[in-house]
């Protein structure tokens, strides 16, 4: 086989559809179902950007307003991956990259798959950046919001003032939560969606929604949570915690294939930008994992011509191989 992609989300399908126009044989590897990130969105999150930064190989994404839902993205990318018949192979994990003179052997959960190329596509929403506090492994602690009816008439406690966080305090405040944000800045962040932002400011203006900003989940036990603040350690009266403190790369596995990261705190992933392949030759990056912990530097829009850069020059690669010549 030319080429395993790792990841069936937006980008990996990207990639597949690219592979298929040039007809490179490949197959996309996705440990849940289409688009498993986008599918563990919350049930109604709407993106920031608009259908047509959304779309990929130029096929049109229609949505009823701008900027289309979690459910419409589903659709969207679900019929592309049927409409094509994308050789994709969804509920299997991989476990390791192994290189070796004639390729890559990429292990899973179901077996093993030899590649003379690998395309790693995996995003970076899996690995939630942990608080490190004691309590924190609790059950009414989760780093994933769903859907706001689960916390209904419950004292819920949002730590982060990201998208994520300002959605979920005020969908669950609407459905009758009791919602208190605890903020490590000095205020809701900046990147917040521009039309969402000042509603969860007049929220807590207005006391509808609490917020402590500058303080810190210390401790977590079964009926309240301790913070720390500028004016001291509080104890709060809590039933859940959603701790929407952001994501991360799987480091681990990007360094056991051989990856090098960078020695700061961005720990940005070494690749050719004008090919995308990485410090392994045959191995490549597509969308947001290329930030290492700068989650918010790529995104579907801006990544998505990650597939045409990778797939020319494998292609590149494969013609050259071919020439009278070259074994």
């Amino acid at each position: 086989m030319d080429l395993i992609i790792i990841g069936g989300g937006p980008i990996g399908i990207a990639c597949g559809l690219e592979a298929k126009k040039k007809g490179v044989s490949y197959t996309i590897i996705e440990k849940g179902p289409i688009v498993n990130s986008l599918f563990n969105y919350p049930v109604n999150m709407q993106f920031f950007s608009s259908s047509e930064r959304l779309e990929i190989d130029e096929i049109p994404f229609i949505s009823k307003e701008a900027k289309p839902k979690r459910n419409e993205a589903l659709e969207y990318y679900r019929r592309i991956v049927t409409s094509n018949q994308l050789n994709i192979r969804l509920f299997e994990k991989v476990g390791g990259i192994h290189r070796g003179d004639d390729g890559f052997t990429v292990q899973t959960s179901r077996g093993e798959y030899a590649a003379r190329n690998v395309i790693i596509a995996t995003g970076f929403y899996d690995l939630p950046n942990l608080l490190g506090v004691p309590g924190e492994d609790l059950p009414k602690v989760s780093h994933y919001y769903k859907d706001p009816h689960f916390y209904a008439s419950q004292k819920l406690a949002v730590i982060g003032a990201s998208n994520s966080a300002v959605d979920a305090a005020l969908e669950c405040w609407r459905k009758g939560a009791d919602v208190t944000m605890i903020v490590r800045g000095p205020e809701i962040g900046q990147r917040v969606k521009y039309w969402v932002r000042p509603d969860i400011l007049n929220r807590i203006e207005e006391g509808s929604i609490r917020a402590y900003y500058n303080s810190e989940v210390t401790r977590i036990d079964e009926e309240s949570i301790e913070i720390r603040t500028p004016d001291g350690i509080r104890s709060l009266p809590n039933d859940f915690v959603l701790a929407l403190t952001g994501y991360q790369p799987n480091f681990e596995f990007l360094e056991q294939a051989g990856i090098r990261l960078s020695d700061d705190a961005k720990r940005l992933p070494e690749y050719n930008p004008e090919t995308m392949e990485t410090n392994v030759p045959g191995l490549y990056l597509a969308g947001v994992i290329c930030g290492g912990m700068e989650t918010h530097k790529w995104f579907i829009e801006n990544s998505r011509d990650h597939a045409r850069l990778i797939l020319d020059h494998i292609a590149g690669n494969m013609e050259a191989a071919a020439l009278p010549g070259k074994l």
